[in-house]
């Protein structure tokens, strides 16, 4: 049942932390209006209230699955690099079930990984002092049996395995989101390859969930923050950030896993375009004053 799935993991060592250090030290009346979101909410208002299980995911497929209705999209892709033993690719695929529920827009899942644990570090940039070669290994055949219909695994290095899926993306089914945990700089330079096919492969905005941001020995010049300053330095048009603003749009403002929430701009995308950016309706903001 996913509440005992819920109480499980709450009870992981370092869960219980984010329970205490970043739920419980937000306003009491929210923590109470939580409670009624999460006996009788819809699937939207669980998401506002960040009471899904990795709201690291929820929330961008969401918002990745609006923003497709709006272009007029009935169907996105979303991406997962670095799958290890599977709980984030199968909580994925859930969390794409209950958003193509609640917004009717389809979700397909894709997982990306060697599956064959971590490769050796390249030197001080890949963090081996929190990393090392063989973490994280996969039981693929187990996780391809429990994986549904909607999601596929890609086994192999990823230098070879996103330029082939890059030419299977079709703009009727754009990438709209991609969660990047491949732990070191080396294979985060290679995953952000994903970011360089054509306009219309992707949404205008993509979130990026970037994991291994947020440890203490991260920095500019090391991990997935210096694979992104490098990717921005390479590229005119396609851009990484962080998500503009998004706390302040959180309910809950404490979450960790905003910090590590990026977006990817795809500032040549038919939408950001003049020649093709055109809106049905001009836009007017009346003035009260005048009578």
């Amino acid at each position: 049942m996913l509440s005992s799935y819920v109480v499980r993991r709450a009870l992981t060592d370092g869960k219980y932390k984010k329970i205490f250090v970043e739920r419980l030290t937000e306003p009491l009346h929210l923590n109470l209006i939580s409670l009624g979101v999460a006996l009788f909410g819809p699937y939207r208002a669980k998401v506002a209230f960040d009471l899904m299980v990795r709201q690291q995911y929820a929330f961008p497929i969401l918002f990745a699955a609006e923003e497709a209705k709006r272009q007029g999209l009935r169907r996105i892709t979303v991406l997962e690099f670095g799958v290890a033993a599977g709980a984030g690719l199968m909580n994925m695929c859930e969390l794409a079930r209950r958003t193509e529920a609640a917004t009717g827009v389809g979700i397909d899942v894709v997982g990306f990984d060697t599956g064959a644990g971590m490769p050796p570090a390249i030197d001080h940039r890949d963090m081996p002092e929190y990393f090392q070669e063989g973490d994280f290994p996969m039981d693929f055949e187990a996780l391809r049996r429990a994986l549904p219909a909607r999601c596929r695994l890609v086994i192999g290095d990823v230098e070879a395995t996103i330029p082939d899926f890059l030419a299977s993306v079709s703009p009727a089914a754009p990438i709209g989101f991609v969660s990047v945990d491949v732990d070191y700089y080396s294979s985060a330079v290679k995953v952000l390859g994903i970011l360089e096919g054509g306009a219309d492969q992707y949404l205008p905005i993509v979130p990026v969930y970037l994991d291994d941001v947020g440890m203490d020995g991260a920095n500019p010049w090391n991990g997935e923050l210096l694979a992104a300053r490098e990717f921005n330095e390479a590229h005119r048009l396609r851009k990484l950030a962080p998500f503009n603003v998004l706390r302040a749009k959180r309910v809950f403002k404490n979450a960790g896993w905003i910090d590590r929430m990026y977006a990817a701009h795809i500032h040549d995308h038919p939408a950001r375009v003049p020649a093709t950016a055109k809106r049905a309706r001009q836009a007017y903001i009346p003035n009260e004053y005048l009578r």
